[in-house]
């Protein structure tokens, strides 16, 4: 028996048993090598030709004669995150950060549900040759959550290597309801860079504070007055995010700490933008140093994430045909997110369109899921991966035929 876009059960079953062993058996950043070779047994029992790109990427080429190439990405990476669901197919993995810290491992951001569902889309291509044609370039791309696995595949070689396609398409598995598709034309999603700070001060007996430079002080009015960035100096209609994601100083109640550390995470939607919120933050965490008589401190940037444009016109193409898929009400036009992808810069290297669309991963039922990089995030998998499949299709079959 066949399901309404080519898979047959036996395909679906495939297609689950892929997301659970995926689910199970995440891996961190960069680190994917159990995940790549999964991959790559799957690519090669579907006789899709396939290499190795990044370090732990895999790039899949599906070849069916003459005609358009497209692309199509799907993300790998697990996250730091010790999964709280209590389903039967939890992750107990572990991982080891670059420090060396052992931490728990899950799939908190659903990057199993885009790699299942790029799996069962190429099944169904394989299948069904006779109904498109032209070139399919899967890319399984590790890295998303530290922006590293993109930039990695791209300085690998990948466009040397793989087919330069018409456009490049991905997708991301989101808390709302199965069956749905939010999508954005032009900016989708933020620019992203973090920053870690280091402060220097001058340590004293907590009773001594005249003899001080205060690290802790000086951090509290830096992160304070970094508020002011986007009350007071942006455009109101200008959007953009400075958060503080970790503070760390000191070891006793009484002794006042020589430095401090904390790290920034500042989001937003254009360049003009960006440029201004860096350079104001660098211009208050300096002035702030010199009110309080300490050193300069210094300012390492941790990583950055591109810009995530969709291309209007392709956009608009390929919503056409994701409304033919789920129907004109599943299929809505969302303003921006302020979270970040890399995907990006997937076309962005070589001049080529990107679309990327968000596919509901929530069981209508549930009046509240988790959100993605929650310990409880857990996709209603079936209802997930069926649009996942559905999703990826449509894109791609809008480029390749019918």
């Amino acid at each position: 028996m066949l399901n309404t876009y080519g898979l047959t059960d036996a395909e679906t079953q495939a297609l689950h048993e892929d997301y659970l062993h995926l689910h199970r058996n995440p891996e961190l950043s960069m680190q994917e090598h159990n995940t790549a070779a999964f991959i790559e047994s799957k690519l090669s029992e579907l006789g899709i030709e396939h290499f190795r790109c990044g370090g732990t990427g895999v790039v899949g080429i599906l070849r069916n004669g003459e005609g358009p190439v497209v692309a199509f990405r799907a993300d790998s990476d697990g996250l730091p995150i010790a999964e709280d669901t209590k389903a039967e197919y939890a992750s107990t993995a572990k991982g080891f950060l670059a420090d060396g810290t052992e931490v728990p491992v899950m799939h908190g951001c659903g990057h199993d549900t885009h790699v299942a569902s790029a799996l069962g889309a190429a099944r169904v291509l394989v299948r069904s040759t006779d109904v498109w044609a032209g070139t399919v370039v899967f890319i399984f791309q590790p890295g998303e959550e530290t922006s590293a696995g993109a930039a990695a595949m791209l300085a690998d070689g990948l466009w040397d290597r793989a087919p330069r396609p018409t456009a490049v398409l991905g997708q991301h598995v989101f808390p709302f309801a199965t069956g749905t598709i939010h999508i954005t034309p032009e900016s989708a999603m933020a620019m992203a860079n973090s920053l870690e700070v280091t402060l220097y001060g001058k340590q004293a007996h907590g009773s001594q504070p005249q003899d001080s430079i205060d690290p802790i002080v000086l951090g509290a009015n830096i992160i304070t007055r970094l508020q002011t960035i986007t009350s007071r100096e942006l455009h109101p209609l200008d959007s953009a995010v400075v958060t503080c994601g970790s503070f760390h100083a000191g070891l006793k109640e009484n002794i006042i700490p020589d430095t401090a550390v904390f790290t920034l995470n500042i989001r937003t939607l254009t360049e003009p933008v960006r440029e201004k919120v860096l350079e104001a933050v660098t211009r208050i965490i300096n002035a702030e140093t010199d009110a309080s008589g300490a050193p300069r401190p210094k300012i390492e940037q941790l990583y950055t994430f591109p810009r995530l444009y969709n291309d209007p016109e392709h956009t608009g193409n390929v919503v056409g045909s994701l409304r033919e898929e789920f129907g004109e009400e599943q299929v809505r036009l969302v303003p921006p997110l302020m979270g970040s992808e890399d995907f990006g810069s997937l076309g962005d290297a070589i001049g080529v369109p990107n679309v990327f669309w968000m596919f509901g991963g929530a069981d209508p039922q549930d009046p509240a899921p988790a959100g993605n990089h929650s310990p409880f995030f857990l996709p209603e998998y079936r209802g997930a991966l069926d649009s996942g499949v559905r999703a990826a299709l449509a894109g791609i079959r809008h480029y390749l035929g019918a």
